[in-house]
């Protein structure tokens, strides 16, 4: 390793060490999870407030307390035993374009998914799986798609449930969106790297899940995703700290920004790159990346 490249790696060290803790996480969505000792709490809200992460961070974090006290303060089991009528409360639920509709879909998502497996890591894993619940949801833009229009290989339609993290989240939308009576309206809030998206909360959602570092921050509850196959998230404050430290040269923010980053973050730490996203946001957000290495 040379000499500018070991002294990023020192710098950005530092700062996972000082912002990978439970104090920095108090308004942070991360926090939402954090309510919860159940796995399937700990999923559910976790997938939701990674979901609803755009805005203000307090207004997040309220709106998720909100959803949390509509379902009783038992997100997995309201979801699975609720009642028809149970669902009127939903109907008032809203923030920004998320409405009751996806609210609703959500829930139908959940209690399908929780009915056959009791994890969501497996919404995640391709070639699994119940056949009976499963139909592909393959966008029309898809069937005219070449290979020069797709991100990378894996975006390919015939390489959709390829085992790595583009086939993973690219499999997981179809998934989510398997049921008959999904909403097209529903579709804009789980995105993958079809959409040429960064994924970011998604990304974001599966590093809490799947990083384990016991600092009381993510939660390591799934072990067939390993963290050295996490893609950082790429929100407004780690891409402009990422282009200025370097990491990043893609002139454009998407799918392959965030691959970029990744890789410049995987030759500071192979197995576990995605721990430099608390660095990274940390410089963004605390410190308004005032301090120099």
């Amino acid at each position: 390793m040379n000499v500018q490249l070991q002294k990023l790696e020192d710098f950005l060290n530092q700062k996972v060490a000082l912002y990978n803790q439970p104090n920095f996480i108090t308004l942070d969505p991360v926090s939402i999870p954090h309510l919860f000792k159940k796995k399937q709490d700990i999923e559910i809200m976790g997938f939701w407030a990674a979901m609803l992460a755009w805005g203000q961070r307090v207004t997040i974090i309220n709106k998720c307390k909100e959803l949390i006290a509509l379902m009783d303060g038992a997100p997995h089991d309201f979801i699975m035993n609720h009642q028809d009528n149970d669902l009127k409360r939903m109907l008032n639920f809203k923030h920004r374009t998320f409405n009751a509709t996806d609210t609703l879909y959500f829930i139908e998502f959940f209690k399908t998914h929780y009915s056959s497996f009791d994890s969501l890591e497996d919404a995640f894993l391709p070639f699994k799986k119940n056949d009976e619940f499963r139909t592909e949801f393959v966008e029309l833009s898809m069937a005219t798609k070449t290979e020069k229009e797709n991100n990378s290989m894996v975006c390919l339609s015939s390489r959709l449930a390829e085992n790595t993290i583009e086939g993973n989240l690219n499999y997981f939308r179809s998934y989510f969106f398997s049921l008959p009576d999904y909403p097209r309206r529903t579709i804009k809030h789980v995105s993958s790297p079809l959409q040429k998206s960064t994924c970011k909360r998604l990304n974001m959602f599966l590093r809490w899940m799947v990083r384990k570092d016991n600092c009381g921050v993510d939660f390591g509850l799934w072990s067939r995703i390993k963290p050295s196959w996490l893609i950082c998230p790429c929100d407004l404050h780690v891409d402009r700290v990422g282009r200025k430290l370097g990491l990043i040269t893609r002139k454009q923010t998407d799918w392959q920004t965030a691959l970029e980053l990744t890789d410049s973050l995987r030759q500071l730490d192979p197995l576990d790159p995605v721990k430099y996203d608390f660095a990274l946001f940390g410089l963004g957000v605390e410190e308004k990346f005032a301090k120099t290495f």
